[in-house]
Protein backbone atom coordinates (compact mmCIF):
# COMPACT_ATOMS: atom_id res chain seq x y z
CA UNK A 1 0.00 0.00 0.00
CA UNK A 2 1.58 3.36 -1.24
CA UNK A 3 1.37 6.62 1.02
CA UNK A 4 1.36 8.75 -2.23
CA UNK A 5 4.87 9.54 -1.35
CA UNK A 6 7.61 9.42 -3.83
CA UNK A 7 10.97 7.26 -2.89
CA UNK A 8 14.25 7.52 -4.28
CA UNK A 9 17.02 4.41 -4.36
CA UNK A 10 18.78 6.63 -1.69
CA UNK A 11 15.41 6.69 0.58
CA UNK A 12 16.40 5.20 4.07
CA UNK A 13 13.04 4.90 4.74
CA UNK A 14 11.98 2.88 1.53
CA UNK A 15 11.75 -0.88 1.87
CA UNK A 16 15.28 -1.62 -0.66
CA UNK A 17 17.06 0.41 1.40
CA UNK A 18 15.85 -1.63 4.61
CA UNK A 19 16.79 -4.89 3.09
CA UNK A 20 20.04 -3.47 1.79
CA UNK A 21 21.16 -2.48 5.37
CA UNK A 22 20.00 -5.73 6.35
CA UNK A 23 21.73 -7.60 4.58
CA UNK A 24 24.55 -5.74 5.26
CA UNK A 25 24.52 -6.22 8.70
CA UNK A 26 24.39 -9.80 8.23
CA UNK A 27 27.45 -9.91 5.75
CA UNK A 28 29.18 -7.94 9.06
CA UNK A 29 27.70 -10.45 11.41
CA UNK A 30 29.22 -13.45 8.91
CA UNK A 31 32.35 -11.26 8.61
CA UNK A 32 32.67 -11.61 12.25
CA UNK A 33 31.78 -15.02 12.98
CA UNK A 34 34.02 -16.35 10.23
CA UNK A 35 36.64 -14.51 11.92
CA UNK A 36 36.52 -15.74 15.17
CA UNK A 37 36.14 -18.88 14.33
CA UNK A 38 39.68 -18.67 12.16
CA UNK A 39 41.10 -17.14 15.22
CA UNK A 40 39.68 -20.13 17.55
CA UNK A 41 41.31 -22.81 14.74
CA UNK A 42 44.36 -21.18 14.81
CA UNK A 43 44.63 -21.31 18.47
CA UNK A 44 43.24 -24.96 18.69
CA UNK A 45 46.06 -25.93 16.81
CA UNK A 46 48.69 -24.36 18.67
CA UNK A 47 46.87 -25.86 22.14
CA UNK A 48 47.69 -28.71 20.13
CA UNK A 49 50.57 -28.64 19.08
CA UNK A 50 52.14 -27.47 22.37
CA UNK A 51 50.26 -30.65 24.19
CA UNK A 52 51.89 -32.92 21.99
CA UNK A 53 55.11 -31.27 22.44
CA UNK A 54 54.81 -30.60 26.33
CA UNK A 55 53.06 -34.54 26.58
CA UNK A 56 55.76 -36.69 24.56
CA UNK A 57 58.69 -34.07 25.84
CA UNK A 58 58.47 -34.47 29.31
CA UNK A 59 59.50 -37.30 29.59
CA UNK A 60 62.45 -36.87 28.10
CA UNK A 61 63.48 -34.84 30.74
CA UNK A 62 63.47 -37.79 33.39
CA UNK A 63 65.34 -40.59 33.41
CA UNK A 64 65.01 -44.81 34.65
CA UNK A 65 67.51 -45.88 37.32
CA UNK A 66 67.98 -49.46 38.17
CA UNK A 67 70.23 -49.88 41.47
CA UNK A 68 73.21 -52.01 40.97
CA UNK A 69 75.89 -52.94 43.86
CA UNK A 70 78.84 -53.94 42.79
CA UNK A 71 82.00 -55.12 45.26
CA UNK A 72 85.10 -53.19 43.84
CA UNK A 73 86.98 -55.10 46.59
CA UNK A 74 86.91 -58.17 44.32
CA UNK A 75 86.61 -56.36 40.89
CA UNK A 76 90.59 -57.21 40.68
CA UNK A 77 90.89 -53.57 39.10
CA UNK A 78 94.31 -53.55 40.73
CA UNK A 79 94.06 -49.86 41.23
CA UNK A 80 94.68 -48.02 44.82
CA UNK A 81 92.25 -44.92 45.72
CA UNK A 82 95.24 -42.42 45.51
CA UNK A 83 96.29 -43.43 41.98
CA UNK A 84 92.96 -42.63 40.88
CA UNK A 85 93.03 -38.90 43.10
CA UNK A 86 96.58 -38.48 41.24
CA UNK A 87 95.59 -39.16 37.75
CA UNK A 88 91.99 -39.12 37.81
CA UNK A 89 89.85 -42.01 37.08
CA UNK A 90 89.58 -41.83 33.33
CA UNK A 91 93.40 -42.35 33.08
CA UNK A 92 93.52 -44.49 36.04
CA UNK A 93 91.06 -46.61 34.63
CA UNK A 94 91.71 -46.80 31.02
CA UNK A 95 92.68 -50.02 30.68
CA UNK A 96 90.76 -51.65 33.42
CA UNK A 97 87.98 -54.09 32.19
CA UNK A 98 84.81 -51.65 33.86
CA UNK A 99 82.38 -52.41 31.17
CA UNK A 100 83.14 -56.19 32.17
CA UNK A 101 83.08 -55.63 35.60
CA UNK A 102 79.50 -53.47 35.13
CA UNK A 103 78.03 -56.77 33.18
CA UNK A 104 79.42 -59.33 35.65
CA UNK A 105 77.73 -57.13 38.90
CA UNK A 106 74.55 -57.17 36.67
CA UNK A 107 74.60 -60.90 35.52
CA UNK A 108 75.53 -61.93 39.58
CA UNK A 109 72.43 -59.69 40.92
CA UNK A 110 70.08 -59.79 38.39
CA UNK A 111 70.29 -63.50 36.58
CA UNK A 112 71.87 -64.26 33.13
CA UNK A 113 70.19 -61.03 31.37
CA UNK A 114 71.11 -58.54 34.17
CA UNK A 115 73.25 -56.78 31.65
CA UNK A 116 70.01 -56.27 29.61
CA UNK A 117 68.43 -54.29 31.78
CA UNK A 118 71.05 -51.20 31.88
CA UNK A 119 71.56 -48.85 29.48
CA UNK A 120 75.00 -49.06 27.23
CA UNK A 121 77.05 -46.46 29.04
CA UNK A 122 76.06 -47.15 32.24
CA UNK A 123 79.63 -47.97 32.83
CA UNK A 124 80.18 -43.99 32.50
CA UNK A 125 78.14 -43.65 35.72
CA UNK A 126 79.97 -45.98 37.52
CA UNK A 127 83.35 -44.41 36.50
CA UNK A 128 81.82 -41.09 37.37
CA UNK A 129 80.80 -42.33 40.76
CA UNK A 130 84.53 -43.46 41.05
CA UNK A 131 86.42 -39.98 40.23
CA UNK A 132 83.94 -38.73 42.51
CA UNK A 133 84.31 -40.94 45.62
CA UNK A 134 87.95 -43.05 44.56
CA UNK A 135 87.52 -45.32 48.09
CA UNK A 136 85.08 -47.16 46.59
CA UNK A 137 87.62 -48.95 44.72
CA UNK A 138 88.11 -50.56 48.41
CA UNK A 139 84.53 -51.46 49.65
CA UNK A 140 81.30 -52.32 47.78
CA UNK A 141 78.95 -49.47 46.75
CA UNK A 142 75.22 -49.37 45.70
CA UNK A 143 74.63 -47.39 42.27
CA UNK A 144 71.46 -46.17 40.80
CA UNK A 145 72.66 -46.75 36.60
CA UNK A 146 70.64 -45.54 33.39
CA UNK A 147 68.33 -48.16 32.32
CA UNK A 148 68.19 -49.53 29.05
CA UNK A 149 65.98 -47.72 26.69
CA UNK A 150 63.41 -51.27 26.90
CA UNK A 151 63.11 -50.60 30.90
CA UNK A 152 62.88 -46.93 30.46
CA UNK A 153 60.01 -47.05 28.16
CA UNK A 154 58.08 -49.67 30.08
CA UNK A 155 58.73 -47.81 32.93
CA UNK A 156 56.59 -44.31 31.12
CA UNK A 157 54.04 -46.90 30.08
CA UNK A 158 55.30 -47.45 26.62
CA UNK A 159 57.61 -50.75 26.89
CA UNK A 160 57.06 -54.24 24.87
CA UNK A 161 55.35 -56.81 27.36
CA UNK A 162 58.83 -58.39 28.64
CA UNK A 163 60.18 -55.12 29.80
CA UNK A 164 57.03 -54.14 31.85
CA UNK A 165 57.17 -57.34 33.02
CA UNK A 166 60.97 -56.52 33.95
CA UNK A 167 60.16 -53.26 35.17
CA UNK A 168 57.61 -54.57 37.25
CA UNK A 169 59.81 -57.15 39.20
CA UNK A 170 62.86 -54.33 39.86
CA UNK A 171 60.10 -51.75 40.81
CA UNK A 172 58.56 -54.33 42.97
CA UNK A 173 61.99 -54.64 44.81
CA UNK A 174 62.45 -51.03 44.86
CA UNK A 175 65.19 -51.26 42.58
CA UNK A 176 64.10 -48.95 40.32
CA UNK A 177 63.39 -45.06 40.24
CA UNK A 178 62.42 -42.73 37.70
CA UNK A 179 64.38 -39.26 38.28
CA UNK A 180 64.36 -36.08 36.84
CA UNK A 181 67.30 -36.18 34.43
CA UNK A 182 69.58 -33.34 34.68
CA UNK A 183 72.11 -34.91 32.28
CA UNK A 184 70.01 -34.05 29.32
CA UNK A 185 70.39 -30.47 30.25
CA UNK A 186 74.31 -30.53 30.68
CA UNK A 187 75.52 -33.20 27.95
CA UNK A 188 76.18 -33.56 24.24
CA UNK A 189 75.20 -36.11 21.17
CA UNK A 190 75.58 -39.99 22.10
CA UNK A 191 74.81 -42.61 20.33
CA UNK A 192 73.28 -44.02 23.14
CA UNK A 193 69.10 -42.50 24.26
CA UNK A 194 69.97 -42.71 27.97
CA UNK A 195 73.27 -40.35 27.82
CA UNK A 196 72.31 -37.72 25.47
CA UNK A 197 71.54 -33.88 26.18
CA UNK A 198 71.37 -30.68 24.21
CA UNK A 199 74.33 -28.57 25.61
CA UNK A 200 76.69 -29.23 22.65
CA UNK A 201 73.77 -28.14 20.28
CA UNK A 202 72.37 -25.43 22.56
CA UNK A 203 75.40 -23.79 22.93
CA UNK A 204 75.85 -24.31 19.35
CA UNK A 205 72.55 -22.52 18.26
CA UNK A 206 74.08 -19.98 20.83
CA UNK A 207 76.98 -19.02 19.30
CA UNK A 208 75.58 -19.33 15.46
CA UNK A 209 73.20 -16.84 16.48
CA UNK A 210 75.71 -14.40 18.45
CA UNK A 211 77.64 -14.80 15.07
CA UNK A 212 74.94 -13.94 12.96
CA UNK A 213 72.88 -10.80 14.70
CA UNK A 214 76.85 -9.50 15.11
CA UNK A 215 77.05 -9.21 11.51
CA UNK A 216 73.41 -8.96 10.37
CA UNK A 217 72.31 -6.60 12.44
CA UNK A 218 75.02 -3.75 11.92
CA UNK A 219 75.63 -4.28 7.94
CA UNK A 220 71.58 -4.51 7.71
CA UNK A 221 70.85 -0.86 9.47
CA UNK A 222 73.67 0.79 7.59
CA UNK A 223 72.47 -0.57 4.64
CA UNK A 224 68.59 0.96 5.01
CA UNK A 225 70.31 4.05 6.53
CA UNK A 226 71.68 4.64 3.46
CA UNK A 227 69.20 3.63 0.58
CA UNK A 228 66.81 5.65 2.62
CA UNK A 229 68.81 8.72 3.55
CA UNK A 230 71.55 9.42 1.23
CA UNK A 231 71.45 6.43 -1.91
CA UNK A 232 70.11 9.17 -5.34
CA UNK A 233 67.25 7.64 -6.77
CA UNK A 234 68.30 6.45 -10.26
CA UNK A 235 68.33 2.83 -11.76
CA UNK A 236 70.88 1.19 -9.65
CA UNK A 237 69.11 2.32 -6.56
CA UNK A 238 66.61 0.33 -8.03
CA UNK A 239 68.43 -2.19 -9.14
CA UNK A 240 69.49 -2.90 -5.58
CA UNK A 241 65.47 -2.39 -3.95
CA UNK A 242 64.52 -5.07 -6.32
CA UNK A 243 67.26 -7.58 -5.54
CA UNK A 244 67.17 -6.98 -1.86
CA UNK A 245 63.21 -7.87 -1.90
CA UNK A 246 63.98 -10.68 -3.78
CA UNK A 247 66.85 -12.01 -1.38
CA UNK A 248 63.90 -11.55 1.03
CA UNK A 249 62.00 -14.21 -0.43
CA UNK A 250 64.78 -16.86 -1.43
CA UNK A 251 64.64 -20.02 -0.02
CA UNK A 252 66.85 -20.77 2.47
CA UNK A 253 69.09 -24.18 1.22
CA UNK A 254 70.33 -21.59 -1.41
CA UNK A 255 72.30 -19.62 1.39
CA UNK A 256 73.50 -22.75 2.23
CA UNK A 257 74.99 -23.86 -1.18
CA UNK A 258 76.60 -20.34 -1.15
CA UNK A 259 77.74 -20.62 2.18
CA UNK A 260 78.97 -23.83 0.73
CA UNK A 261 80.97 -22.23 -2.48
CA UNK A 262 81.98 -19.33 -0.67
CA UNK A 263 83.12 -19.86 3.10
CA UNK A 264 83.83 -23.32 2.62
CA UNK A 265 85.47 -23.76 -1.02
CA UNK A 266 86.97 -20.70 -1.36
CA UNK A 267 88.07 -19.02 1.66
CA UNK A 268 88.41 -22.49 3.46
CA UNK A 269 87.11 -21.33 6.55
CA UNK A 270 86.59 -24.60 9.13
CA UNK A 271 83.68 -26.92 8.51
CA UNK A 272 80.58 -27.26 10.89
CA UNK A 273 81.96 -24.19 12.41
CA UNK A 274 79.28 -21.66 14.16
CA UNK A 275 81.67 -18.99 12.14
CA UNK A 276 80.21 -20.61 8.67
CA UNK A 277 77.14 -20.98 9.76
CA UNK A 278 76.55 -17.44 11.64
CA UNK A 279 77.62 -15.88 8.05
CA UNK A 280 75.62 -17.79 6.37
CA UNK A 281 72.52 -16.98 8.76
CA UNK A 282 73.71 -13.80 8.40
CA UNK A 283 73.33 -13.40 4.43
CA UNK A 284 69.69 -14.76 4.76
CA UNK A 285 69.18 -12.03 7.48
CA UNK A 286 70.17 -9.47 6.40
CA UNK A 287 67.38 -8.74 3.67
CA UNK A 288 64.89 -8.71 6.33
CA UNK A 289 66.77 -6.23 8.59
CA UNK A 290 67.16 -3.94 5.60
CA UNK A 291 63.37 -4.20 4.38
CA UNK A 292 61.91 -3.52 8.10
CA UNK A 293 64.97 -0.35 8.76
CA UNK A 294 63.87 1.12 5.53
CA UNK A 295 60.37 0.82 6.61
CA UNK A 296 61.06 2.09 9.53
CA UNK A 297 62.73 4.99 9.09
CA UNK A 298 60.71 5.74 6.26
CA UNK A 299 57.81 6.07 8.54
CA UNK A 300 59.43 9.15 10.81
CA UNK A 301 57.75 12.09 10.19
CA UNK A 302 59.79 14.53 7.72
CA UNK A 303 58.95 17.01 10.26
CA UNK A 304 60.66 16.21 12.73
CA UNK A 305 64.29 15.99 9.83
CA UNK A 306 63.06 19.81 8.91
CA UNK A 307 62.91 20.47 12.54
CA UNK A 308 66.66 19.35 13.66
CA UNK A 309 68.20 21.08 9.86
CA UNK A 310 65.88 23.86 10.81
CA UNK A 311 68.14 24.66 14.07
CA UNK A 312 71.40 24.00 13.02
CA UNK A 313 72.10 20.28 13.30
CA UNK A 314 73.67 18.34 10.34
CA UNK A 315 72.22 15.50 8.50
CA UNK A 316 74.72 12.74 10.43
CA UNK A 317 73.36 14.26 13.55
CA UNK A 318 69.67 14.11 12.06
CA UNK A 319 70.16 10.65 11.34
CA UNK A 320 71.76 9.23 14.44
CA UNK A 321 70.34 11.39 16.81
CA UNK A 322 66.57 11.45 15.57
CA UNK A 323 66.16 9.73 12.73
CA UNK A 324 66.98 6.44 13.63
CA UNK A 325 66.04 6.42 17.64
CA UNK A 326 62.63 6.51 16.73
CA UNK A 327 63.23 3.76 13.85
CA UNK A 328 64.83 1.84 16.56
CA UNK A 329 61.68 0.10 17.83
CA UNK A 330 60.93 -0.89 14.17
CA UNK A 331 64.10 -2.12 13.05
CA UNK A 332 64.12 -4.53 16.16
CA UNK A 333 60.99 -5.64 15.10
CA UNK A 334 62.37 -6.83 11.35
CA UNK A 335 65.44 -8.14 13.35
CA UNK A 336 63.04 -10.15 15.59
CA UNK A 337 61.82 -11.66 12.69
CA UNK A 338 64.90 -12.59 10.81
CA UNK A 339 66.58 -13.98 13.91
CA UNK A 340 63.64 -16.07 14.52
CA UNK A 341 63.66 -17.35 10.98
CA UNK A 342 68.03 -18.51 11.18
CA UNK A 343 67.53 -20.03 14.89
CA UNK A 344 64.59 -22.48 13.50
CA UNK A 345 66.70 -23.24 10.02
CA UNK A 346 67.73 -26.52 9.36
CA UNK A 347 68.79 -26.41 5.50
CA UNK A 348 71.90 -24.27 5.09
CA UNK A 349 73.46 -25.59 7.77
CA UNK A 350 73.05 -29.10 6.70
CA UNK A 351 74.82 -27.98 3.25
CA UNK A 352 77.91 -26.63 5.09
CA UNK A 353 78.61 -29.80 7.49
CA UNK A 354 76.77 -28.91 10.53
CA UNK A 355 74.92 -32.69 10.91
CA UNK A 356 78.14 -34.27 12.11
CA UNK A 357 77.61 -35.69 15.16
CA UNK A 358 79.49 -34.00 17.46
CA UNK A 359 80.37 -35.55 21.02
CA UNK A 360 81.94 -32.59 22.61
CA UNK A 361 80.55 -28.83 22.98
CA UNK A 362 82.07 -26.41 21.38
CA UNK A 363 84.63 -24.39 22.91
CA UNK A 364 84.43 -21.34 20.36
CA UNK A 365 82.99 -20.15 16.96
CA UNK A 366 85.70 -22.26 14.97
CA UNK A 367 85.38 -25.56 16.98
CA UNK A 368 82.86 -28.54 15.21
CA UNK A 369 79.31 -27.73 16.35
CA UNK A 370 75.58 -28.18 15.68
CA UNK A 371 72.49 -26.51 16.43
CA UNK A 372 69.23 -27.20 17.88
CA UNK A 373 67.02 -27.62 14.88
CA UNK A 374 69.90 -29.97 12.69
CA UNK A 375 70.17 -32.60 16.59
CA UNK A 376 66.61 -32.63 16.56
CA UNK A 377 66.67 -33.56 12.48
CA UNK A 378 69.55 -36.13 13.55
CA UNK A 379 67.24 -37.50 16.64
CA UNK A 380 64.35 -38.01 14.28
CA UNK A 381 66.23 -40.50 12.04
CA UNK A 382 67.49 -42.21 14.68
CA UNK A 383 66.17 -46.20 15.22
CA UNK A 384 65.98 -46.59 18.78
CA UNK A 385 62.63 -45.31 20.62
CA UNK A 386 64.13 -43.95 23.20
CA UNK A 387 65.18 -40.85 20.58
CA UNK A 388 61.37 -40.15 20.03
CA UNK A 389 60.67 -38.24 23.60
CA UNK A 390 64.52 -37.16 23.39
CA UNK A 391 63.47 -35.06 19.87
CA UNK A 392 60.40 -33.32 21.69
CA UNK A 393 62.15 -33.06 24.51
CA UNK A 394 64.34 -30.76 22.24
CA UNK A 395 61.76 -29.30 20.55
CA UNK A 396 60.57 -27.85 24.09
CA UNK A 397 64.10 -26.32 24.78
CA UNK A 398 64.50 -24.66 21.11
CA UNK A 399 60.74 -23.45 21.96
CA UNK A 400 61.97 -21.57 24.96
CA UNK A 401 65.00 -20.17 23.80
CA UNK A 402 63.10 -19.08 20.81
CA UNK A 403 61.22 -17.46 23.55
CA UNK A 404 63.77 -15.99 25.70
CA UNK A 405 65.31 -14.55 22.53
CA UNK A 406 62.20 -12.73 21.38
CA UNK A 407 61.40 -11.47 24.42
CA UNK A 408 64.82 -9.65 25.34
CA UNK A 409 64.34 -7.94 21.96
CA UNK A 410 60.91 -6.99 22.47
CA UNK A 411 62.10 -5.22 26.19
CA UNK A 412 64.93 -3.65 24.16
CA UNK A 413 62.32 -2.25 21.39
CA UNK A 414 59.93 -0.91 24.22
CA UNK A 415 63.49 0.51 26.26
CA UNK A 416 64.09 2.39 23.34
CA UNK A 417 60.40 3.29 21.99
CA UNK A 418 59.83 7.04 21.90
CA UNK A 419 57.06 8.94 21.26
CA UNK A 420 56.35 11.98 19.39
Amino acid sequence: MSDGVKRTPTDWQSSEMGGRIRRRYAAERRFRWIGLGAILLSAGFLALLLFTMVSNGARGFTRTEVRLDIDFAKAALFLDPATVRANGAKAALARSDLQGVVARAAEAQYGGQGARLFADTAWLTVLDAIEADPSLLTRSGSLWLPASTDIDMAAKGDGDPAAEQSYARLSSGEAARTRFNGDFLTSADATDPAAVGIWGAFKGSLLTMLVTIAIAFPVGVLSAIYLEEYAPRNRWTDLIEVSINNLAAVPSIIFGLLGLAVFLNVMHMPRSAPLVGGLTLALMTMPVIVIAGRNAIKSVPPSIRDAALGVGASRIQVVYHHVLPLALPGILTGTIIGMARALGETAPLLMIGMRAFIATPPGGITDPATVLPVQIFLWSDEVSRGFVEKTSAAIIVLLVFLLAMNGVAIYLRNRFERRW
